[in-house]
């Protein structure tokens, strides 16, 4: 890639962690244990010598019966702690409400209504059981598959849990999806049970889940149960037979089940990637490698303590709230938060307000989120106190400068670490990461977690500095993917055909100097203007950096000479004034960040970019409205009135 592009790479500033931040952080005092001096210390002796990482941190958790071998590497296929008996629900809950921790919340809910509701981990082990015997009484076994399609309210956890606790798969939908989505992965999946809502408000709208899901019902023949959460009321018809209330089918259940032993290896969950083009791919976890990686990157990365109030702002219908919702805040024993609505819902002061009222302490959202408060000023969160924030860290995509420096001042108070996170529904865990004793890069995601070996590779598997190349793991960890389920070809195919022996993470990256990995996006969002492979997320970037800017999407349109060219949607800040030549001002300010190959032939100053309900930018979309072509199904957008703006 040209050198003028290398724009993120020039990123200067560096923010080091105070004494007190590393002293007292969870890796600095596992390392004292350990005789490791530092950072770079710690990294090599992990890739040195990984199974003894990993039997370390394998050991903090309880085991049925001993593992007999730390892993098994046959790429792509690997194996983790062989022969282990264990269930990740027993180290999640039971233990916990067995314990001291009886009494402690695991979870403080808040409806987008102002409604709360709090479990402590006995309440939490109490509806886990009464469920997972209603489960067990409608005939779901081991090795079952669940399918859930649910909202942000807490019968969403229980029934994981539930599911997990008696060995059977459990198979999350994003009740942002259309049902047919959910028909989709119901068939593929051949569930005996679905379990959705009455319904739920988002922005104050009602989204009636169950009517949705009467219309595919009868092209999901393997669905013999229907149960359903009461959550908002509803009127709505229930099928005599089939569909079950969740409330009565829990009145008589005992508060005890029995868990299952589980072998290391056997499946806890499917996650079917969002499919936005062809066949959803099932991503399949099992118990005991997903459990050690993400209860050892919680704790190290967002250095997470007894007395933590963890909000981890995501949705349990991506793998970020399965890991780190769900699973991982659980096992280590912390209060968590789980909010039903969107971020600025009723008002822009929604989250910050949130996190003064419950004493927040380590936060984790998304870039788009962030940049989407920039839009709405720093006027909101300083409305509110967020001094019990200690830590911060963002997830599901590249996080440009500004943003980072925005999030760090504004929200962090200038204090708090931002741990800029990378990883995938694949990963399960964080893979590329800073640690709390890191000195950190505004946009980068600092270095691989310790054993993990990343590496930037050219089209002809050379390593490579400073240009962008495509982002790979050369080792094996534990909570990687095992398979896509029934598709094992696609698995190979997919992950391991293009650089044999090695993970191809689908993933744009550099990687600098110094060993810090910069994340582009997805190689499927790199544009090739003139022969010059640029970056979205990079354009994006610049744009971003200007200070009148609040968000940015960048795509790339047909071009008979260049291959492509660039076209720009960009939001403005509130307050920014008159839009009056504004899309030469774009230009201008690309073509001095990054250099003319990379200014857009095209910018359109817009009120909103279409998104997910995650806060994902759908880009099929917009590129689509930028061909001339049907933008398809829009069912999935928080805000389908974006795609007129375009």
């Amino acid at each position: 890639m040209s050198k003028d592009l290398d724009t993120l790479l020039r990123e200067k500033r560096i923010f080091k962690p105070s004494s007190d931040v590393v002293k007292s952080s969870n890796i600095h005092k596992w390392m004292e244990k350990h005789e490791i001096n530092d950072y770079d210390e710690l990294l090599q002796k992990a890739l040195d010598n990984p199974d003894w990482f990993w039997d370390e941190l394998a050991g903090e958790l309880e085991w049925f019966k001993q593992y007999k071998k730390t892993k098994k590497w046959n790429p792509p296929y690997a194996e983790w702690f062989l022969d282990g008996k264990f269930n990740i629900v027993y180290n999640a809950l039971d233990k916990h409400a067995k314990g001291p921790e009886k009494d402690k919340l695991a979870y403080i809910w808040e409806g987008e209504s102002g409604e709360v509701r709090e479990l402590t981990y006995l309440d939490l082990y109490r509806e886990v059981n009464r469920f997972a015997n209603v489960l067990k009484k409608l005939g779901v076994r081991k090795g079952d598959t669940v399918s859930i399609y649910l909202p942000m309210i807490l019968e969403l956890p229980i029934a994981m849990l539930a599911c997990a606790k008696i060995g059977a798969v459990h198979s999350v939908v994003f009740s942002g999806f259309w049902a047919k989505a959910f028909q989709e992965r119901i068939n593929d999946a051949k569930s005996k049970v679905a379990i959705t809502v009455d319904g739920f408000r988002r922005r104050g709208k009602l989204i009636e889940l169950k009517e949705n899901v009467d219309n595919i019902l009868d092209k999901t023949p393997t669905i013999e149960k229907l149960i359903v959460v009461r959550h908002e009321g509803l009127n709505i018809n229930m099928q005599e037979g089939k569909d079950i209330w969740w409330h009565e089918a829990i009145t008589e259940m005992e508060t005890e089940c029995k868990t299952e032993e589980m072998d290391s290896e056997d499946p806890l969950f499917i996650l079917y990637t969002s499919g936005t083009t062809g066949k959803p791919k099932g991503v399949v976890h099992v118990h005991g490698g997903y459990a050690v990686g993400i209860y050892t990157t919680l704790k190290f990365v967002f250095d997470l303590k007894e007395d933590d109030v963890w909000w981890c702002a995501a949705d349990i219908g991506w793998v970020t709230g399965h890991s780190y919702i769900v699973y991982g805040p659980l096992l280590l024993g912390v209060t968590s938060i789980l909010y039903e609505g969107t971020p600025d819902y009723p008002d822009p002061g929604r989250l910050w307000k949130m996190i003064e009222n419950y004493g927040v302490t380590v936060f984790y959202t998304a870039p788009t989120t962030i940049r989407m408060f920039m839009k709405f000023g720093e006027k909101w969160p300083q409305k509110y106190n967020l001094d019990s924030l200690r830590l911060l860290g963002t997830v599901g995509e590249p996080i440009n400068p500004e943003a980072w420096i925005w999030y760090h001042q504004h929200i962090g108070g200038g204090r708090c670490p931002v741990m800029d996170t990378w990883w995938q529904t694949e990963t399960g865990m964080h893979i590329i990461t800073p640690l709390p004793i890191s000195e950190l890069k505004p946009g980068s995601a600092v270095k691989p977690f310790p054993t993990v070996e990343a590496d930037v590779l050219d089209d002809a598997g050379k390593s490579i500095t400073g240009g962008g190349g495509h982002l790979v793991i050369k080792s094996t960890w534990p909570s990687m993917f095992r398979t896509l389920y029934k598709d094992p070809e696609r698995y190979v195919e997919s992950y391991w055909s293009r650089f044999p022996n090695i993970y191809l993470s689908g993933d744009v990256a550099r990687r600098d100097d110094e060993g810090y990995f910069w994340i582009q996006g997805r190689e499927d969002d790199v544009l090739n203007v003139a022969g010059h492979r640029i970056s979205t997320a990079e354009v994006e970037s610049a744009i971003v950096s200007h200070k009148s800017v609040a968000e940015a999407a960048v795509v790339g349109k047909p071009h008979d000479i260049k291959g492509e060219e660039i076209c720009a949607f960009v939001i403005l800040k509130e307050g920014s004034g008159s839009t009056e030549d504004f899309e030469d001002i774009i230009k201008y300010h690309v073509r001095k960040e990054i250099g003319p190959i990379a200014s857009p032939a095209h910018v359109k100053i817009v009120k909103d970019l279409p998104k997910t309900r995650s806060g994902k930018i759908m880009r099929r979309v917009i590129k689509a409205k930028v061909k001339g072509e049907p933008v398809g199904d829009t069912s999935t957008l928080a805000n389908p009135e974006a795609v007129e703006y375009l």
